[in-house]
């Protein structure tokens, strides 16, 4: 009994010591918010024509700040609101260049610094009420699911092959879950195109360096970066990346919490950085966190090393990325997403006794899956009126 409670009592110090650690489990984690980084990825490269050197740099280096100076698996990922326009929408208005991602980076970076800067974030976010907060990183993990089964439906043999081994795998220490899926999913993509393997035997090392990719920015990509890709992002950002990370990372590490005013300024500093060297529109994320926490990081040091690999790759194999990233087949990719929002919708169940303020989170939560802002606005509304008594259940 002494041994078992020395033994609890070594894992909550481990847990509340507030270091990095950098052991199988974090090599895990760190993999397992791949399901949203590497389809926008490859739509950046393939429908916008990114630079993927610039891009990969952008994502890798601020991924080891973040998790230098967080200490908990707070993620780095694509802006998705963006990223949609970006590779779809806006296409069929107006184009849209990688010096318009890039113009919309700058911009976003430096309103977010502003909103830090100011503090106004921090009594913005004072002002939302958890019941509105709740139901955004709820209707989070929803759509999570939802996308990971659009994905998983490409090829359900295989996704529900991946899925089984996961569930079996989740908590076995020894073999990781994440590691089995990603080495099923290789080998599954090397069987299903044979072409592969050759056009991987060709992959060669060559070291590259970014330039400074605001020089070729005009005036014309600014105006389309804001009006068509940052504007409609603000809300998606605030919600998301702003409210629910930090409501996803207080509840998993209340030895570690955070603040509005950080997550806002970390995302400043990251799109402003960043836009210079070729990246695009970045953030944090509730889904990516929990991602990361369901297949095994509990620090910093997940990021620190995802973030170094992906600096790795972008300094030595970026003229490979598209093929390297064929092995990563969409529907095991879609697993991932899936067990993710499983994972964040999971966590977020802590429901108010109220009735009006259960209402309010649900409500919240179904219009997140379409529209994080929308719910924002809506849920905030609704829980105002039935503290006033205006509407009644």
């Amino acid at each position: 009994m002494n041994r078992i409670t020395a033994q609890a009592a070594k894992a909550a110090a481990l847990r509340h010591d507030g270091r990095n650690r950098y052991g199988l489990a974090e090599w895990a984690g760190a993999f397992g918010d791949l399901g949203t980084l590497l389809p926008f990825a490859l739509a950046y490269i393939a429908v916008v024509k990114v630079a993927p050197l610039g891009m990969l740099l952008a994502f890798g280096v601020p991924m080891i700040a973040v998790g230098l100076y967080y200490r908990t698996p707070v993620p780095v990922q694509p802006m998705k609101a963006i990223g949609a326009v970006a590779a779809t929408q806006a296409a069929q208005i107006v184009s849209i260049t990688p010096q318009a991602v890039y113009a919309a980076g700058l911009i976003t970076g430096l309103v977010w610094l502003a909103l830090a800067a100011s503090g106004l974030i921090q009594r913005v976010a004072t002002l939302v009420p958890r019941p509105v907060s709740l139901g955004i990183v709820l209707g989070l993990g929803f759509a999570f699911m939802l996308e990971g089964l659009k994905m998983m439906a490409l090829g359900w043999a295989l996704a529900a092959a991946g899925l089984a081994l996961v569930l079996l795998l989740l908590d076995n220490h020894r073999v990781p879950a994440m590691f089995a899926l990603l080495a099923f999913g290789a080998g599954a993509a090397l069987v299903l195109d044979p072409t592969l393997v050759h056009e991987l035997a060709q992959v060669h090392i060559r070291l590259r360096l970014p330039h400074f990719a605001l020089g070729d920015v005009d005036w014309h990509d600014f105006v389309v970066g804001l009006a068509f890709l940052a504007l409609p992002q603000l809300p998606l950002t605030f919600g998301n990346a702003i409210l629910g990370v930090v409501e996803a990372n207080n509840r998993e590490f209340p030895e570690r919490p955070i603040d509005a005013r950080e997550a806002a300024l970390s995302t400043g500093l990251m799109n402003a950085v960043g836009a210079a060297v070729g990246g695009v529109p970045i953030c944090h994320g509730a889904g990516g966190l929990a991602a990361h926490v369901r297949f095994g990081a509990r620090t910093g040091g997940a990021l620190v090393i995802l973030g170094s690999v992906l600096v790795l790759v972008a300094l030595l194999f970026s003229e490979s990325l598209s093929t390297l990233l064929r092995i990563f087949p969409t529907p095991v990719l879609g697993v991932m997403l899936f067990l993710t929002g499983a994972q964040l919708a999971l966590g977020s169940c802590d429901f108010s006794h109220r009735k009006e303020e259960r209402f309010a989170t649900l409500v919240t939560a179904g219009c997140s899956i379409w529209n994080v802002g929308l719910a924002f606005a809506l849920g905030w509304i609704i829980l105002a009126l039935l503290r006033r008594g205006w509407v009644r259940l």
